[in-house]
């Protein structure tokens, strides 16, 4: 019985990297390989206003039935009676799935900022991303790039006279 407690948490263990592994990423610091060497669209803008936001993680089911599946194996092995392991099997699925669930919102969660801009045609909009490693304060200026319909906030480049 510990043996099979011991390979059940193994297995919620690998489960649980490979739900976090598969993760996709909303940072303006990650780019997609089908998104590199394009042409993409460049805007000029102002933040006017920035606030801490989280992007709420996935609920795809993975985590969810990849726990029913290991809480059941695990549950169904904890006691030698049939009818006392099935109920258990099912306990530990119901478990389990929960557990996976939660484990696979809460590991794809991420730490994003929502920023309000003044594009340089007087049109205002509002863009969250998720933290990168640039920061934005009100009256800096900003580029936003549109590339596959997805678009980020960068920096805009200090454009002077060299000496």
């Amino acid at each position: 019985m510990k043996q099979m407690m011991s390979v059940a948490a193994k297995a919620v263990s690998v489960v649980s990297l490979c739900v976090l592994a598969a993760c996709s990423t909303t940072s303006p610091d990650v780019i997609k390989p089908g998104d590199a060497q394009r042409l993409s669209q460049v805007a000029d803008g102002v933040v006017l206003n920035v606030r801490p936001v989280v992007v709420e993680g996935s609920q795809s089911g993975i985590g969810g039935g990849s726990g029913a599946v290991i809480g059941g194996i695990a549950g169904a092995g904890s006691t030698s009676n049939s009818r006392g392991s099935a109920m258990a099997g099912v306990a530990g699925a119901v478990v389990g799935a929960v557990v996976g669930n939660a484990v696979e919102r809460f590991g794809t969660r991420e730490s994003a900022v929502e920023i309000l801009l003044q594009l340089s045609t007087g049109e205002r909009r509002a863009i969250v991303q998720a933290t990168g490693n640039e920061t934005f304060n009100p009256g800096d200026a900003v580029i936003l790039v549109t590339t596959g319909g997805k678009t980020r906030v960068m920096r805009a480049p200090r454009v002077g006279t060299q000496r």
